[in-house]
């Protein structure tokens, strides 16, 4: 009798199985680039949830000479557990010289 796993999809891979970190900020970059059509500057934040990941994006949206006053915005995305990408939205926008005060 050949049984299937449960918790196996149809491409053969674990449904419950968590990405490695390094993995999911190479996702988060790449579907937020794509779906924005704009460059990643950086993934400042990662963070493992229970349906996912969790991670802040920086885009480059405005190019501006000096570089300095170029804008950018935060993105905080939402993954599930095998990195592709289900939410983001916006949460920031500033100039790419600007240092937070807190």
């Amino acid at each position: 009798m050949d049984r299937t796993d449960s918790k196996s999809d149809k491409s053969g891979q674990d449904s419950d199985e968590r990405m490695d970190l390094p993995s999911v900020m190479r996702q988060a970059s790449a579907q937020l680039a794509g779906l924005l059509g704009r460059e990643v500057s950086a993934v400042s934040a990662v963070k493992a949830t229970d349906d996912g990941w969790m991670a802040d994006v920086e885009v480059l949206e405005i190019e501006k000479v000096p570089d300095t006053m170029s804008v950018m915005a935060s993105y905080r995305v939402e993954l599930d557990k095998q990195g592709r990408l289900m939410a983001y939205e916006r949460v920031r926008r500033y100039a790419r010289g600007q240092i937070d005060r807190r």
